[in-house]
This record gives structure tokens, sequence and C-alpha cells, in this order.
């Protein structure tokens, strides 16, 4: 069936019922030793990243009754870092529906073992798309609100939505090549299959954490000379354009592209190719991740400045101060209004 075919079959598709559908899930874990960042002080972003989708995957499943995947991340505001033996609560709750598509809030909490007092730690929205058994959009039950919180959740879910499509279409249309002298880190691996999904292709939030090892790598290695450790505080403006399949070469490149005085701002693409044709990649997965080296009070220290020279580094560095700029417009969406009832 081709997509023209396919975007007729399902605007002629009715609605499922909504009735006996519950439009949240509460996932309760204790984070554990394999989920730290390097120095083990903390929880890693990229496992943070992986149990957001996990939860968001489960609440667009369970509302969708089919097979989800992962379209877009974004507005992943990382407040504190979640400490190695915590316990993390995630929760993830429908905020609209279009015909095809479900829009997830999913806030991370942590809390000492002995207090139980759980604080939020980030807070993201995801848009998850409904397929049917050939792989094609399907409808999903129509989202309604009905508390007050609903109501500011949905408004706040439509708001982004223009301004995510011109962020998308900016990275899209920028052009990554060999002519750079920009600080960057490359990763190559073959996608084994332990991280394979349940339609068989790598898991999104597996991708996520991919993506922040690269960036963490890259980040960190640019911010040796202030002693710290680079750690992720916003990642945004994560698009799923193509699923990565098990056995698929990937690399992932993590490339500085505006560093502030305390803050580095990197471009992360995942591509994929046929281990035969290892130089016919295809772009995956775009994001931008932000960094700051914390000191020991917390703030964030100076980080050493990267002035763009060659055409295609000064370009990016104009795009990413664009991205800021986009990304200021958009008013983040309060944790403890994702929680209320």
């Amino acid at each position: 069936m081709n997509a023209d075919v396919a975007a007729a079959s399902l605007q002629g598709a009715t609605s499922p019922s909504s009735e006996g559908r519950d439009d949240r899930i509460v996932l309760r874990f204790l984070a554990t030793p394999a989920d730290t960042a390097t120095g083990g002080r903390s929880v890693a972003a990229g496992s943070v990243m992986e149990w957001i989708d996990k939860a968001g995957y489960a609440c667009a499943v369970g509302w969708a009754g089919a097979y989800c995947v992962t379209a877009y991340v974004g507005n992943v505001h990382h407040r504190h870092p979640i400490p190695p033996d915590s316990l993390v609560e995630v929760q993830a709750r429908i905020i609209h529906t279009g015909r095809s598509s479900m829009h997830v809030v999913v806030t991370v909490s942590s809390a000492d073992v002995a207090t139980r007092s759980y604080d939020p730690a980030t807070t993201c929205l995801l848009v998850f798309v409904a397929k049917d058994a050939d792989g094609h959009p399907t409808p999903v039950p129509a989202w309604a609100p009905t508390t007050a919180t609903d109501h500011e959740l949905a408004a706040s879910a439509l708001a982004r939505i223009p301004a995510r499509d011109e962020i998308k279409r900016r990275m899209l249309a920028q052009a990554y090549t060999d002519a750079t002298a920009a600080p960057a880190t490359t990763l190559r691996f073959l996608v084994p299959p332990g991280v394979v999904n349940f339609g068989g292709n790598a898991h999104g939030g597996t991708v996520m954490r991919w993506i922040d090892e690269a960036a963490y790598a890259c980040a960190t290695a640019w911010a040796g000379a202030t002693g710290g450790t680079a750690v992720a505080v916003y990642s945004g403006g994560i698009h799923f354009v193509a699923p990565v399949r098990i056995g698929d070469l990937v690399e992932i490149e993590a490339r500085i592209i505006h560093t502030g005085e305390r803050s580095m701002h990197l471009s992360i693409r995942v591509e994929r190719a046929d281990p035969r044709t290892p130089d016919d990649r295809a772009l995956t997965t775009q994001c931008m991740s932000v960094f700051v080296v914390p000191g020991s009070d917390g703030a964030a220290m100076p980080v050493p400045t990267w002035t763009p020279i060659l055409a295609e580094d000064v370009r990016l560095d104009e795009h990413a101060r664009e991205l800021i700029a986009l990304r200021a417009a958009i008013t983040p969406i309060p944790a403890s209004i994702t929680l209320e009832p």
C-alpha cells in the first residue's frame, strides 16, 4: 500500500472507542548501579531517557490498543541529578490525540528510599503514532480533557505544535559534511538483538541512550580543561524519521555547534546502513542537547569557548542561535501540573 492509499484509508477510518481505556500510567522502581553515569555520582541522562520512552510507550499502547512508535521527544528538562540508589517514579499521561497520534507528557521523580518524598527531576513531551499490522498509521480513540489540569495540558500541547514543526523544518534543512573543524565524537557499532522492540526495531529509548552517550563523550572532551564532568540539562528536537533495525551498522555523530559562557550546544545525528554497504548511510534520528559542567556548588562553571571559522561551522553556530531563540518562546510545562489529577 503506497502513502496516498494509506492516508486515504486512515482518513476514512473510524476512531475506536475510548471506553475502558486509561489515559495515564505510573512506573515505580529502584535505580541501579547499571543506570549511573561515568563516575557513579548520578543516574545517566540516557538511562532517564530510556525510562521516559518506556513509560510513554506503555501509556500510548494502553490508550491506542495497538503497537506504537516514538515519533518525537522534546522539551526534555533535566532539573536535577538523580542519585543512583533512588526510588524512581515515572508518570505518563495523554494530553492530546490526533487521528493516529498521541501526545504524552512524562515526568520522572526521585526519592530517597528512607523518606519516599518524591521530587520531580525531568519532564518532557513525546508524540507516538499507532500502527496497524501492516505498519501503517491507524486511528486511535479521541481523548477529551475533563479536569482543569487536563484542559491546561491539552492547550499546552496544541500551542507547541507550530514551534515544533518549525524547529524540525530548520533542523532537517541543515547539511552536515566533513568540511568542519568542530569538536566531534563519532560512535559506530552493529545494533544487537538485545535492544529489539515489539516491532522488530531498536527501542526509541535505546536510541536516545546512544545519543546521550555520544553527546556526553563529546562535551566532556571539550570541557576537559575545567576538570569537571559534563552533564545534560536539556535535550530537544528528537525526531525519529526512520527506524533503526537489528543488525544495522549505526553511526552516531555528536558535534559541538555553539558554546555559551557556561553551556555547550551539541547536534547529534544517528545514521544507519546495511553492513554490506557501510558508506550508504541514511538519517534515522536527530537531536539537539545542551550540556554544562557543574561546580562543587552545583552551579554551571564557565566552559572553553569554541569559535567557528569554516563556513559550515559558522552556519551551524547561527542555526544553534536560531534554535535557542525558538525554544525560548516555548513555555516549559511545569512538572507540578503534570502530577495533578
